[in-house]
């Protein structure tokens, strides 16, 4: 009772609540509801227009001149390994960090201020949560900040924590924290929704209940950005995937196309004591990647590789080929970038 006492007098600003907004006694846990939102009547300006986008570091080029235009109501993953530039880019189109170089539109206003109008909504990685405030009342306060905010419930039960809005803060799990941070991004009901690696600490089924909230989203012609280590996210969930490299964008198109871009075929098999030098050796093979007893090889003529491992090594079991995935585009195309 001290505790909630303390909290009361901490929060005081969050005291008066709107009815329409009060939180059921106790909370009524349902599905989550369809979002009503404003669509556009008209296709406008680009949702995100960057031009000769550029940041410097002391000696470090961050971001090195990029041009991005992304329309309005696509889901795009912006892939890259670290130091690629990929955060930087995002805090510039947030207005977090001021370019030395270049123009950053949003829906042809400026990142303030399409923030002050509610335009966009962000979830990043490392926002921190009012720990004596409940999930409730932190919602409430930044849906208090804009013009057509969501209604706070809505937007709990769209990132799936409406059973923990009377919960403290401080008391949520890693992944519960993140799914409030969806909530806050959500509650201003943003056009552009940038997310930064949203399902990290999440596990398997949190992680697929955020995606299914997420297509309800994006159902509405909302348009998405998110960056993310997941890559088995990005081809699923993605219409478009721009990867980035040394600051650059090195590689643009939908997930199709990406992988078009990596011609290379994959075989796996089982092989117990494979010599990798051999296997290197093989036709057709570019690339060996040996883990235990599992090799796999990654071939510019698969047909030809194949017929020599089956001929050289008649032991080998459990084979499989399959065409080259995002992975094998992120790394071939990513493979120059040293990792920071």
């Amino acid at each position: 009772m001290a505790d909630r006492g303390r909290a009361g007098n901490s929060n005081s600003a969050l005291a008066t609540i709107d009815p329409d907004n009060s939180v059921p006694d106790p909370v009524e846990v349902t599905a989550p509801a369809a979002v009503t939102v404003d669509t556009p009547a008209d296709a406008g300006p680009p949702a995100l227009a960057l031009t000769g986008l550029t940041k410097r570091y002391g000696d470090v080029l961050a971001v090195a001149g990029i041009d991005l235009t992304i329309p309005a109501g696509q889901v795009v993953a912006l892939l890259g390994p670290n130091g690629a530039g990929k955060s930087t880019t995002v805090d510039m189109l947030l207005g977090l960090t001021r370019p030395d170089a270049g123009e950053v539109r949003v829906y042809g206003d400026t990142p303030r201020g399409a923030v002050v109008k509610g335009r966009i909504g962000a979830m990043l990685q490392d926002a921190h949560l009012l720990e004596d405030s409940t999930v409730f009342e932190t919602v409430h306060m930044i849906a208090s900040l804009h013009h057509r905010p969501l209604p706070v419930m809505e937007a709990l039960r769209l990132a799936g924590v409406a059973d923990l809005a009377q919960r403290r803060c401080t008391k949520l799990s890693g992944g519960q924290k993140q799914r409030v941070r969806f909530a806050i991004a959500l509650v201003s009901n943003p056009d552009l929704l940038v997310l930064d690696e949203p399902t990290a600490a999440m596990d398997v089924s949190a992680r697929r209940a955020f995606w299914d909230s997420m297509r309800e989203f994006t159902t509405k012609g909302k348009t998405v950005l998110f960056a993310t280590h997941y890559l088995a996210e990005a081809e699923e969930f993605a219409d478009r995937v721009v990867f980035m490299r040394s600051g650059r964008i090195s590689a643009d198109g939908s997930v199709a196309e990406i992988k078009a871009l990596v011609s290379n075929r994959i075989i796996k098999t089982c092989l117990p004591g494979a010599d990798p030098q051999a296997l290197a050796a093989l036709p057709g093979v570019a690339s060996v990647d040996i883990r235990a007893d599992l090799v796999e090889l990654a071939c510019s003529d698969s047909d030809a590789a194949i017929r020599a491992l089956t001929a050289r090594h008649p032991e080998a079991r459990d084979i499989e080929i399959r065409a080259a995935g995002l992975e094998e585009a992120f790394l071939a195309l990513t493979r120059s970038t040293p990792d920071q």
